[in-house]
């Protein structure tokens, strides 16, 4: 039970930053992130996804537009805003850090994990 709660932790802690990086590839559609995410093996499921969306939205970090569908109803699509860009480069540059800080004191100083700069 210990292993499961941290793992789901250390899942939910990354999950708005995968989420971003989706987005930043191009407009995408709230499914195919799931899919995405799912292929990551970042489980999700829409009752988790859609939260998200909505507090990125309104943190102003992503906006979307309703497009027409020749199947069914309009679907909205997902796009980052320009603060939505700005907070992707700070999170990468932390998860570069992380990476690092985690490599290091999982496998000791290695002359193989390069450090983050400080940009």
């Amino acid at each position: 039970m210990i292993v499961e709660n941290t793992q789901t932790q250390m899942r939910k802690g990354i999950l708005e930053y995968c989420i971003l990086s989706i987005i930043s590839r191009g407009e995408i559609y709230a499914s195919d992130i799931i899919n995405e995410l799912k292929q990551a093996r970042l489980l999700v499921v829409e009752g988790t996804l859609y939260p998200l969306l909505t507090r990125l939205k309104n943190n102003g970090l992503l906006s979307y537009q309703w497009v027409e569908s020749t199947s069914g109803p309009p679907r909205k699509y997902y796009v980052l805003s320009d603060a939505g860009k700005t907070v992707l480069k700070q999170l990468d540059k932390t998860w570069g850090e992380l990476l690092y800080a985690v490599n290091t004191s999982v496998n000791g100083s290695n002359l193989n994990t390069k450090k983050p700069e400080n940009t």
